[in-house]
């Protein structure tokens, strides 16, 4: 019985010191060139052993996983590095071109492997050493812009070889290197529609150590430089050798030679006291700072203002009250006053003749007195002075007599 377990615990201690080891890789290091496209893929191939399996045997193991990437100590990546990764399914790729002032700088990258099926992670470190290349940079630079790739397709290595094979064809150089591969979304591209299998294009920077063949030059003849303007495509000889794999727009090359490159200075403002040096640390003010007297500032911000207003509250009041001027103003003001509420009283007073049609009508046939039409509390403005018989409530007409003398009603 002491055996048996003492044989399982041996295996369970095999099992997570295995597990253990196979968890703590060595750093993976590479020695890109400074100014030459470093591209570095990572294979999902490479973490599936550090995920536990399948709980079935015999199913396949196509677990979900992604990478995250960043500056050891810091949340992002340097500035010239860019990674992608398009589905859970599909290997991730670190790409860039470094610089010339990231040359013997060890850049460690620590790389985060998530199982999405198990939630568990695994991380590895990647030491960046870059290294001085033996021409840097290349004096004649060409970007190209390819219409019908993704980033990520471009970068695979067979792909990129095509292309860079098919520049040398036309070009003719002695040296030839890819310098940068960028996304036509990272230029303000847009996001092609998902139909007829269109791609989001990728501009590819290569450079070279010889002037640029004349069937690079003929993008920038008149003829084919007023097609662009038209939108249409320019004639370009050795196309042919590219349309097979790749469809370039001639239109959006770029030609440089920086040797004829004039360099801009820009004449940067001097920094003013609360701007740090560029290589410096900030250092924060003592602990023991003194205490500051703000009695002087309550002073000049509310006494000073309250002390001018009333001096200014005693001249007024001196002025209208004590001056001639003043009360006269004030007997004169009291004087309109009284002699409005006067008016007012005498309106209200007064007594109008009623307009004849407000009076009782006299019936002579019945003797009855009718009431008026309106009601005492009539508006005089819109009421006639006089009103017809016609008008009148209970009219009882009264016979006349013609000339004839006969009577009529």
């Amino acid at each position: 019985m002491i055996c048996t377990m003492s044989a399982a615990a041996v295996a369970v201690w095999l099992g997570t010191v295995v597990t253990i080891l196979s968890r703590s890789h060595a750093d993976r290091n590479v020695y890109p060139s400074a100014g030459v496209l470093f591209v570095h893929v990572l294979e999902r191939e490479y973490f599936k052993g550090e995920f536990p399996p399948y709980p079935k045997s015999g199913d396949p193991s196509n677990d979900p996983i992604t990478f995250n990437t960043n500056l050891k100590g810091y949340p992002d990546r340097p500035g010239w590095l860019r990674y992608i990764q398009r589905t859970p399914h599909s290997d991730g790729v670190l790409y860039g071109s470094p610089t010339a002032e990231h040359i013997g700088k060890p850049t460690v990258i620590e790389i985060t492997a998530y199982n999405r099926r198990t939630f568990e992670t695994a991380r590895h470190n990647l030491v960046i050493n870059i290294k001085a290349a033996e021409e840097f940079p290349l004096p004649y630079q060409a970007e190209f812009y390819i219409k019908n790739m993704n980033v990520e397709e471009m970068l695979a290595s067979e792909v990129l070889g095509d292309f860079l094979g098919a520049v040398k064809n036309v070009w003719q150089p002695e040296r030839l290197n890819a310098i940068n591969i960028t996304s036509a979304l990272d230029r303000g591209g847009r996001v092609p529609l998902p139909i007829n299998n269109l791609k989001e294009g990728v501009y590819v920077m290569v450079g070279a150590d010889v002037p640029f063949s004349s069937c690079l030059r003929e993008v920038e003849s008149p003829h084919n430089q007023l097609r662009c303007s038209q939108e249409m495509e320019p004639v370009i000889s050795c196309d042919k050798k590219f349309r097979a794999q790749f469809h370039i727009d001639w239109c959006k090359i770029s030609l440089v030679d920086i040797n004829k490159v004039v360099p801009v200075y820009v004449t940067r403002p001097e920094p003013g006291t609360g701007i740090l040096p560029e290589f410096g640390e900030y250092k924060p003010p003592s602990e023991s700072l003194k205490s500051r007297d703000y009695f002087s500032d309550f002073l000049v911000t509310l006494a000073v203002p309250s002390a001018v207003a009333l001096v200014l509250f005693f001249i007024l009041g001196y002025t209208m009250c004590c001056r001639r001027e003043g009360v006269i103003q004030l007997v004169h003001h009291s004087s309109i006053q009284k002699s409005t509420k006067e008016l007012r009283s005498m309106s209200k007073n007064r007594e109008i003749s009623w307009p004849l049609s407000t009076l009782p009508v006299f019936n002579p046939v019945s003797g009855e007195v009718v009431p008026p039409i309106h009601p005492d509390n009539y508006e005089t403005t819109s009421m006639p002075l006089m009103q017809t018989q016609a008008n009148l409530q209970n009219q009882i007409t009264i016979p006349q007599q013609r000339p004839s003398g006969k009577w009529y009603s």
